[in-house]
């Protein structure tokens, strides 16, 4: 048991990497499988919004060529000779002059598509930080929840010398020091327990920032948790307006009920213009014939099969879930905010409750252990005492760092920073 708690203790490698908060948010925002799908999503929707808008302006145009070889030669009813080879091009050109309203629906649902890829954008960046934070409160919780078990251990070995005096010299009984033997063993497991955690939280946050192998992370101020600069009020209405989510929502139902109106288009007339010039020749590039043409068609749809009406019930079903997902959501943001909000409050006072009761327990362990040198208290006194101060510092580190990530949740919600700089509390 002692080789390995002793192995355990090995002090960290000063070639263990260190990364700040930014770093680490800076990094991990490159790295993350969701955050890079939601830029590529902002990519497919910004070519779409320009495709939509193209429509408009631009036909769409196709270039054509083909080269035949013929072994015999075969007889060419356009140059009414024998022809080994035979070469046509074409272009064609295409402006749909009237699709039942389809082009206007598109840009509108273009148009929401993007503003919701924006904001899943901004979404995922704030989800990444929030895994980020999460991760590099757990490596600088685990540095101080690792000190908090050796200090532990440091006491129950000092107090087990303490009894083994007072044994030898008849102040004490036996059991005195064997109950401080089980304290120093229960120790050095908690103690293992924390080192394991501490390279867990180390590998898992070389894993977010890309990094082979462990990474550290530097620390951070420990002043207390700041009063939120804004009040539960004005963080639903901010919430309600430019959280992320409920973007995502408002978009996502915009571009539905665009969609829906574009597949009404399949009922009505469309009406097309198309122009292709042909060449044709034994060679490339082809001069022999040359012909022109322009097309104007107009098309009446009466029957498909039903695809029409399956589309259109898809789409209808479609937009009656997106709009009842944005209802959910209009309903939930005061519930999501005040959750947060209230889990931020919470959290800052559980860490100044802690805070007390370090010193409290501090001051107990102090007492019990002078009463417990001059015999005017019991063994199992002292050993509570000294449990109570080990675990009244390991909820001030979990409670502080409780309040850090309880402020990154309230700011995914938001989707902005309440603090500008990130390694404030």
């Amino acid at each position: 048991m002692l080789a390995l708690v002793a192995l355990l203790q090995i002090a960290v490698p000063d070639s263990l990497p260190r990364v700040t908060l930014a770093e680490a948010l800076e990094r991990s925002a490159r790295l993350d499988p969701n955050y890079v799908r939601a830029i590529g999503q902002v990519d497919n929707a910004v070519w779409a919004r320009r495709a939509a808008f193209a429509v408009f302006i631009l036909p769409s145009v196709t270039l054509s060529t083909d080269a035949t070889y013929s072994n015999p030669p075969g007889f060419n009813f356009v140059t009414f000779a024998r022809e080994a080879n035979a070469v046509t091009a074409q272009v064609t050109a295409r402006y749909d002059l009237f699709t039942g309203g389809q082009k206007l629906a598109e840009l509108s649902r273009s148009g929401a598509a993007l503003e919701g890829a924006h904001a899943g954008e901004l979404a995922a960046r704030f989800a990444t930080a929030l895994f980020t934070e999460s991760d590099y409160y757990a490596v600088l919780a685990g540095q101080e929840l690792a000190r908090v078990a050796r200090e532990r251990v440091r006491r129950a070995e000092e107090q087990l010398a303490v009894a083994r005096a007072r044994v030898l010299s008849g102040a004490a009984v036996q059991t005195d020091s064997l109950q401080l033997r089980l304290e120093l063993t229960r120790a050095r497991v908690a103690l293992l327990e924390r080192e394991s955690a501490l390279r867990l939280a180390r590998l898992q946050l070389g894993r977010r920032v890309g990094a082979a192998g462990p990474v550290d992370a530097a620390p951070l101020d420990t002043a207390a948790a700041p009063e939120l600069p804004v009040t539960l009020g004005d963080a639903i209405a901010q919430a309600a307006e430019q959280g992320p989510q409920y973007r995502v929502a408002r978009a996502n139902e915009r571009a539905a009920r665009a969609a829906f109106r574009a597949r009404w288009g399949d009922y009505l007339p469309r009406a097309t213009l198309s122009g292709t010039a042909l060449a044709f020749d034994n060679r490339f590039f082809p001069t022999l014939i040359d012909r022109t043409s322009l097309t104007l068609t107009v098309s009446v749809p009466l029957w498909d099969d039903a695809r029409r009406e399956i589309a259109l019930t898809q789409a209808r079903v479609s937009r009656d879930v997106a709009r009842a997902v944005r209802q959910d959501m209009d309903r939930a943001v005061q519930h999501d905010v005040t959750g947060a909000y209230d889990g931020y409050l919470t959290a800052r006072a559980s860490a100044a409750l802690a805070t007390d009761g370090v010193a409290v327990g501090r001051e107990n362990f102090r007492v019990q252990q002078s009463r417990y040198s001059a015999g005017a208290t019991t063994i199992l006194d002292l050993l509570e005492a000294q449990v109570g101060l080990s675990e009244a510092e390991a909820q001030l580190v979990q409670a502080r760092y409780a309040a850090r990530l309880a402020l990154a949740g309230l700011e995914s919600i938001l989707g902005r920073r309440l603090f500008t700089d990130k390694d404030l509390p």
